[in-house]
């Protein structure tokens, strides 16, 4: 039984491209890999076999059905805003405890590797009180920092690290992911992030094409 948690300096940076990319590369150790993306804003029914959850659900060779989404995505809504807000335009809240308990026992039940893939970045809020970093720190696995290659991401990931150090969280790698529209200034903004990551591997992952191979998910996987 293990898990990692994959959280970003912010949204559409490569999340689910790199928790999909995992699963392929711990497919071909012949290792066991389970998913969760258990809250996911911007979700429409009609759009579901789009969604992130269906993008992970393939990469397991599972059918993204209504049920399966649900199971691995209890907490769903519709506006494309941080949970708390779009959660609010439904007239429900988001159970921070729940969600933590939820996110416990599919670890505790799963003899693999299970990847809770967060949603946003590292602050977004959940609820009036509670942020994804308050979720990590409940939960207590190993992160892996998610940033873009763009003008001033040195900043924002740095800014994000300190976070997760500062509420003392196992953080087993920064991943700089040209995926989407980000600039691809990979090597240079690694090394800077390196420099002050304190040990902490920094990994640049350029645009790939969907279930390519690349050494970044080796060793991540590596690391799980």
């Amino acid at each position: 039984m293990s898990a990692i948690f994959l959280t970003a300096t912010g949204t559409d940076i490569g999340k689910t491209f790199l928790a999909i990319g995992l699963i392929h590369e711990l497919k071909r150790r012949g290792r066991e890999a389970a998913a969760l993306k258990p809250v996911v804003s911007g979700f429409e029914e009609w759009s579901a076999p789009a969604s992130d959850p269906a993008r992970l659900l393939a990469a397991l060779d599972l059918p993204a059905s209504a049920a399966e989404i649900a199971r691995i995505a209890p907490w769903r809504f519709g506006a494309p805003l941080a949970p708390d807000e779009a959660a609010r335009r439904e007239g429900r809240t988001l159970d921070f405890a729940a969600l933590v308990d939820f996110c416990r026992a599919e670890v505790d039940a799963f003899a693999g590797v299970t990847i809770v893939e967060g949603i946003g970045g590292v602050m977004v809020p959940l609820d009036e009180r509670h942020t994804v970093l308050d979720w990590m720190s409940e939960l207590g696995v190993p992160a892996v920092l998610v940033a873009g290659s763009y003008l001033g991401t040195i900043s924002h990931t740095l800014t994000a690290f300190a976070a997760l150090r500062q509420r003392r969280l196992a953080v087993a790698a920064i991943v700089v992911s040209g995926h989407g529209n980000a600039p691809e200034r990979l090597a240079d903004n690694a090394a800077s992030i390196g420099r002050f990551s304190s040990g902490v591997p920094v990994l640049a992952m350029p645009r790939l094409a969907p279930g390519a191979a690349h050494a970044v998910f080796g060793r991540l996987a590596d690391l799980v």
